[in-house]
């Protein structure tokens, strides 16, 4: 499988924090890096490395098999609408993959001397469902986790796929999805909110009004507190707009 590597924006200062931040289907680590180039013309987290990965090209089946950057297959029906129907057609092998290689990404920041409580993982879509997934499955404690129109992927072999020692159930999680997504449908993020929430973890969700398989400036401004909280940097208030125009029209 062909994969680049990742997409690297480094501190401006010295490097005390790093965000991993996961594109979608059929995008790629440049679809993003320009939220972090926003930040450094405005002087915000200059402390923080940013890491924009590369998925590999892969076929896709629902998509009539055509090879695009993806994190995992996509084998269900085009038209699944259920939550529980996500689970009957999901590439754990891919999933279980990418999963590693984000687990590596982590690691080799922590190889570099950030510890793993300055690290986040997040993502967007396909990336976010992947960032929810590795983290929560992280055998390092992370410093926090989000996921934008994203799900929760293998639900149900999710106890037997965490770490013994679960070191990331008291790790917040952030997510944020449109109300009017018609790709990741808004009740599959509702849905994984839910089930994070019952199995003990700290999840907010925050719905968007009118907001499609996209983010806005609300969202970044929420997902920017989030941040803050988590002690990356100092606040600040994102002024920039970014809509994501998406190559394949399918759910992620």
């Amino acid at each position: 499988m062909a994969q680049k590597a990742p997409l690297v924006i480094p501190a401006v200062k010295k490097h005390t924090a790093t965000v991993i931040m996961a594109h979608g289907l059929g995008d790629s680590g440049a679809g993003w890096v320009t939220l972090a180039q926003n930040w450094r013309l405005r002087q915000k987290f200059e402390e923080v490395k940013f890491v924009f990965p590369n998925a590999p090209t892969i076929p896709i089946t629902v998509n009539m098999g055509m090879q695009m950057p993806g994190w995992y297959d996509i084998v269900r029906p085009r038209d699944t609408t259920q939550f529980q129907d996500l689970q009957g057609g999901q590439d754990e092998v891919g999933i279980l993959r990418s999963r590693d290689y984000f687990h590596s990404l982590i690691k080799s920041e922590i190889d570099a001397g950030i510890p793993s409580g300055r690290i986040v993982l997040g993502g967007f879509s396909q990336g976010g469902a992947m960032s929810i997934f590795a983290g929560i499955t992280s055998p390092f404690k992370l410093g926090g986790i989000f996921g934008l129109s994203s799900y929760l992927l293998l639900h149900n072999k999710m106890k037997e796929l965490l770490p013994s020692e679960n070191p990331n159930k008291s790790t917040p999680i952030f997510m944020g999805h449109g109300d009017s997504d018609p790709l990741v449908l808004p009740q599959w993020g509702q849905k994984t909110a839910e089930i994070l929430k019952s199995e003990g973890w700290s999840v907010d969700l925050k719905m968007y009004k009118g907001l499609q398989h996209s983010a806005d400036p609300d969202e970044i401004d929420d997902l920017e507190k989030y941040l803050n909280e988590r002690y990356i940097t100092k606040g600040f208030r994102v002024l920039w707009r970014i809509q994501i125009q998406y190559l394949v029209a399918i759910p992620c």
